[in-house]
């Protein structure tokens, strides 16, 4: 649950508060998760707060990955649940938070440990 600017940010907190300096969001109450809560249970707090506030961004019939654009959203899978976000900036790059690294650039579909996981892509744009 960290988001203390110039200290700290989690993966959450991030591009909750990223899209709320922009305007798209505005405060949202986010209940206490302890860092590993996704091991833990089946829950999908994280994926339902996103739902809340965004729309899910649907593959076209010809292909098996919607088409991200800037700005938009990623969730991971990690553990039971979707546990990780982050913004896409040109897919598949993409700006996340780490903890032992800050907020880094990684490559959302090939690098890392964000390969191979389940994602589910949103927008906070009509």
């Amino acid at each position: 649950m960290g988001r203390v600017k110039g200290a700290g940010v989690d993966c959450a907190m991030f591009p909750l508060e990223v899209y709320r300096e922009a305007g798209l969001i505005g405060d949202i109450d986010i209940p206490y998760y302890p860092q590993d809560w996704m091991l833990h249970r089946s829950e999908e707090i994280y994926l339902g707060i996103v739902e809340r506030h965004a729309r899910e961004i649907l593959p076209a019939a010809s292909s098996q990955q919607p088409v991200a654009q800037p700005g938009e959203f990623v969730i991971y899978k990690f553990g039971r649940c979707f546990a990780h976000g982050a913004i896409v900036l040109d897919w598949p790059t993409v700006i996340h938070a780490i903890n032992g690294k800050g907020v880094i650039l990684s490559d959302g579909e090939r690098e890392g440990f964000l390969v191979g996981r389940e994602k589910r892509f949103f927008s906070l744009w009509t």
